[in-house]
């Protein structure tokens, strides 16, 4: 007896512009129409764009990485009725598969300009740059990062459903308290304000899309109300997310996907970007928030993530001291930049620039770690970097037992044209 196929509950279409796409948009709001219904209990596949909507092209320039337009980001499929969902309902989205279309077996990673974008050590790496990425089953490989091949945990970095009205009108009041107060808000940007400018709202009318383009929330950052681009990898294959349900029939949204990424995605188009189609088994928790003393997003990981046994992963420590030699307390972003820029070093005898270790540590299945926080005034971070990825002995070890570690010719990842 052969099973019930699986409904496509949206298709894209790559010969389209992503702003012309009535199942698209990109800006969370409660009055963005739905794009079609789904019943409790039922799975669905969902077809999305890449998250910048097609403006990256597998080439060897990261002309296109330098030049992107960030306010027309991210592309997200929906927002979707969950049939019969109320505010104070949760909803359970089980992920039971990720995959890129046949047709597209490729991805990439860049670095943003620091004028556009940036990223975690857009002050050591402020040029932008770009690997692509080639897809054979399970695994990844890429022509700008040679020597490294790895099996992917693929997984959506955005997941959430719609605000309401005021859950909206807090976001945008605490994000511009913060732009109003940092001191760093003169020097860069701190938080993404609403934009009108290349707003796309779905089906809205043009009217509707105004007001959307006026109110509408920014998808850069993850918020604790309902998640988004929360960008955690282990949301892949076989996990359950638990959603806050803020409006009638939840308008539910998913996009980003990523073959693999780093922990913390640091050169902030970090994880190995694709479109796809994933695939979701979705139910509803009635009045789950109070059941399960909810405010923000929690989830169950599932059961398939890449192998690397402790004790072939290559653990760097970094603490609150930054590059300057000066001390801060207990300063975990400090201490993760160090932590970052002592595996770049590590790297980079080895003959790969600080590039492309910035782009395969943004890619590859490494691990960060808080490791302590209470020990002032050192917070102290670590990263572990799985050996087996490369196909030459990175470890320790080996550098002894040589005598040192002789650089390799590792080509180059893709640099802007004007790039010297």
């Amino acid at each position: 007896m052969s099973g019930t196929p699986i409904r496509t509950a949206l298709k894209v279409d790559f010969d389209t512009p992503a702003y012309e796409q009535k199942g698209l948009h990109n800006r969370w709001h409660p009055d963005i129409p739905f794009a079609t219904s789904i019943t409790p209990g039922e799975t669905v596949k969902i077809e999305c764009l890449d998250w910048t909507g097609g403006q990256i092209g597998n080439n060897d320039s990261a002309d296109d990485v330098k030049n992107i337009d960030l306010t027309r980001v991210h592309y997200l499929s929906g927002p979707f009725e969950i049939v019969g969902a109320e505010p104070g309902d949760v909803l359970q989205v089980e992920i039971q598969d990720v995959q890129p279309f046949q047709e597209r077996p490729w991805g990439f990673t860049a670095v943003f300009d620091k004028a556009n974008g940036g990223g975690f050590l857009d002050e050591e790496f402020p040029q932008a740059a770009k690997a692509i990425w080639d897809f054979s089953g399970i695994f990844c490989s890429s022509r700008h990062i040679p020597g490294v091949k790895f099996a992917g945990l693929i997984h959506p970095g955005i997941m959430g459903c719609a605000p309401s009205p005021e859950l909206l009108k807090e976001w945008t009041r605490r994000e511009s308290e913060l732009v109003e107060t940092s001191p760093l808000a003169s020097t860069r940007d701190v938080a993404l304000l609403p934009e009108p400018r290349n707003i796309h709202a779905g089906s809205a009318s043009p009217e509707l899309a105004e007001k959307i383009g006026r109110e509408g929330a920014r998808t850069i950052p993850g918020r604790p109300e309902h998640g988004g681009n929360c960008d955690i990898k282990n949301l892949s294959r076989g996990s359950k997310t638990f959603l806050p349900v803020h409006i009638p029939g939840a308008g539910f949204s998913v996009g980003d996907l990523h073959f693999s990424q780093g922990d913390g995605e640091i050169s902030f188009c970090g994880a190995i970007e694709m479109a796809g189609i994933i695939t979701v088994k979705c139910e509803l928790i009635k009045n789950g928030m109070e059941t399960l003393g909810m405010k923000s997003p929690i989830f169950i990981p599932g059961p398939v993530e890449p192998q690397f046994g402790p004790g072939r992963m290559l653990t760097f420590e970094g603490f609150s001291v930054d590059d300057k030699g000066r001390q801060h307390y207990l300063d975990v972003n400090v201490a993760y930049k160090n932590t970052c820029m002592r595996v770049v070093e590590y790297l980079k005898r080895f003959g790969y620039s600080g590039e492309q270790i910035y782009l395969l540590l943004s890619s590859a299945p490494v691990q960060g770690h808080i490791a302590g926080i209470v020990d002032i005034p050192n917070a102290c971070t670590t990263m572990g970097l799985p050996m087996d990825i490369f196909d030459f002995d990175i470890s320790p070890q080996g550098a002894i037992a040589n005598g040192g570690v002789k650089a390799m010719d590792m080509g180059s990842c893709a640099y802007t044209s004007d790039r010297k």
